[in-house]
């Protein structure tokens, strides 16, 4: 499951910088919120987890019926609900917890799950992968956009500790997107197909969906 809630003191203590920070590239972001939206119907219920400060749910709002948006960090989803408050949005919901401690949602409930910047901090990456599977309805739809600095020569595995040992980094997984697709496929997702959002290697920026009743996995 997504097993966050050791480094959560490490994200509530980076939440108000966290909040304040550009996005990194705008230009890829703008790309994946429009895959993410071209998935949304008015009638759309929506699952995200690992959802920091809110910044794509209150975005896509418009785009869906309503919105459950989660996150470890308490301080986190209290600067969410602040911009929410301020933005006026009122069909997005934001939860402090993770789905360990229990989704906000049924299984066979989800029109579409949210995994944005989340895959490779989780430690148990192929049970997160099966709960959002059970969560989603059949056609349901898969998005994630997660760091795989298996795809890099660089020795982030060795960096990554060091930085730990100075509380300036969480726990990171390393993979390579090519594992990623893989296990999306075993655990019985269908149709997984990695979107080109930019030329960084290290970024997988995935599609996927819940088989239909009666739809063969390949």
């Amino acid at each position: 499951m997504q097993t966050l809630t050791a480094d959560e003191p490490f994200w509530d203590g980076i939440a108000e910088k966290y909040a304040k920070q550009p996005v990194a590239d705008p230009a890829a972001f703008e790309r994946k919120k429009a895959i993410t939206r071209e998935l949304l119907k008015p009638t759309s219920t929506v699952l995200e987890i690992g959802c920091g400060t809110g910044t794509l749910a209150l975005e896509l709002a418009p785009a869906a019926a309503h919105i459950h948006a989660m996150d470890v960090s308490a301080e986190m989803v209290r600067i969410a609900n602040q911009k929410k408050a301020a933005q006026g949005v009122r069909n997005v919901t934001f939860h402090h917890g993770t789905l360990e401690s229990g989704a906000p949602l049924a299984e066979g409930t989800v029109d579409c799950v949210w995994a944005y910047s989340i895959l490779h901090l989780v430690d148990d990456q192929r049970r997160t992968l099966e709960a959002l599977l059970a969560l989603l309805k059949p056609g349901g739809s898969l998005v994630s956009s997660t760091i795989c600095l298996g795809n890099s020569w660089v020795p982030y595995g060795a960096l990554i500790t060091v930085m730990r040992w100075f509380g300036k980094a969480p726990r990171v997984h390393i993979y390579r997107s090519a594992e990623l697709v893989q296990q999306m496929q075993e655990v019985g997702f269908v149709e997984v197909e990695e979107k080109n959002v930019t030329s960084d290697p290290r970024l997988a920026f995935i599609v996927a969906k819940k088989p239909r009743v009666g739809q063969q996995r390949a």
